[in-house]
């Protein structure tokens, strides 16, 4: 079997048509990612998509630049279908997640070529279709409106709102949303914002609004009004970042907390991703695939994960739409649908990619 050659790493930036605003006090205005890519000594090149977020996992270009160099050495000459050594490498690196996540990705691909077979040929679908989901940024109720006439013209038809600083206006722009868009669904994301003492409140005014489910209403470590707020049954509750790695799914799934695992690929790569959506499987979860905020081709690996058994709600596929261009030739929706024999004729445009690229 070919073994592992090289890793490398190219920074991009890709500007977004307006800045994206989430949580306390979060914003980006441009994805500033990094491209990693993985060189088997049969000369297969796998590639993923880091996705760098300071504020969530606490990466930067420089630490993932430096924990690439960490596992270099650990992680050259293994064999790329030696799954078992190559886990034992990257959950013996705690934390790191978009790294990790890219890492695991652009193994998985790199490997399925060395096999002459794509990654979306490895990653057999279980579904010809899935919904997707498009994510709208904390914003005044006519920014809002107008990105989502755009993800809506774009063919989305479900919407995920961030919520969480302040009751009164969320109502409002998810009414104004309702209004606009009678026959798309909506649902919340919080990440974290509310107390315990204001989270019933908040989410049966949602629930009075028709809202789907809402993401992650509490504080990760608020686990017991966590789990007293689900038994409520106020609305479904998506877990998110309660839930980041096996490990915390497993606890999350023990004290039943949650009604739908968001999962990530962006930090579990295609392994812990599958796993995990093994695990919510076996206790009657429901599923989606959410996106970190990537870019078209980041979206594309994400969407083969979403095509899997057990994956039963809306995914977030459609960030990409926000951007200002990129490298993958993403297809379009179709009325609120991602069909999966128009994402595999999807290609990584090289030219588009050096446009971009930093280095």
């Amino acid at each position: 079997m070919a073994t592992i050659k090289d890793l490398r790493l190219i920074p991009f930036r890709i500007p977004l048509k307006a800045p994206l605003r989430w949580g306390k006090a979060s914003e980006m205005a441009a994805l500033e990612h990094a491209l990693l890519e993985v060189e088997l000594s049969d000369s297969a090149l796998g590639r993923a998509e880091v996705a760098i977020r300071p504020t969530i996992y606490g990466e930067t270009l420089g630490s993932v630049r430096a924990g690439l160099e960490y596992l270099r050495p650990r992680l050259l000459g293994l064999e790329a279908d030696d799954q078992e050594a190559i886990r034992a490498v990257l959950e013996g690196f705690p934390c790191n997640y978009a790294l990790k996540g890219a890492l695991d990705t652009a193994l998985w691909e790199a490997w399925a070529r060395s096999e002459g077979e794509e990654l979306h040929q490895v990653l057999k679908p279980a579904k010809h279709r899935v919904r997707v989901a498009y994510l709208l940024g904390m914003a005044s109720e006519e920014e809002m409106l107008a990105d989502a006439r755009m993800a809506y013209g774009a063919g989305v038809r479900v919407f995920k709102v961030k919520v969480g600083r302040d009751l009164e206006g969320d109502s409002r722009r998810i009414a104004r949303l309702k209004e606009a868009f009678p026959d798309a669904e909506l649902y919340a994301d919080a990440n974290e914002t509310l107390s315990p003492k204001d989270a019933e409140r908040y989410l049966l005014a949602w629930k009075e609004l028709g809202l789907l489910y809402v993401e992650e209403p509490l504080p990760i470590e608020e686990v017991e009004a966590r789990r007293k707020l689900k038994e409520k049954n106020i609305l479904p509750l998506i877990a998110d970042d309660s839930a980041m790695t096996p490990k915390d799914l497993r606890r999350e799934l023990t004290l039943d907390t949650f009604d739908v695992l968001n999962l990530k690929p962006a930090r579990t790569g295609v392994t812990w991703t599958l796993e995990m959506l093994s695990l919510a499987r076996e206790k009657g979860k429901r599923a989606m695939v959410g996106s970190q905020a990537q870019s078209s081709f980041g979206a594309y690996q994400s969407a083969l994960l979403a095509f899997q058994q057990g994956v039963t709600e809306p995914n977030e596929l459609a960030f990409h739409l926000k951007a200002e261009g990129g490298f993958f030739s993403f297809p379009p929706f179709r009325e609120g649908w991602l069909y999966f024999e128009d994402l595999v004729e999807g290609r990584f445009d090289e030219e588009s990619f050096r446009r971009y690229a930093l280095e």
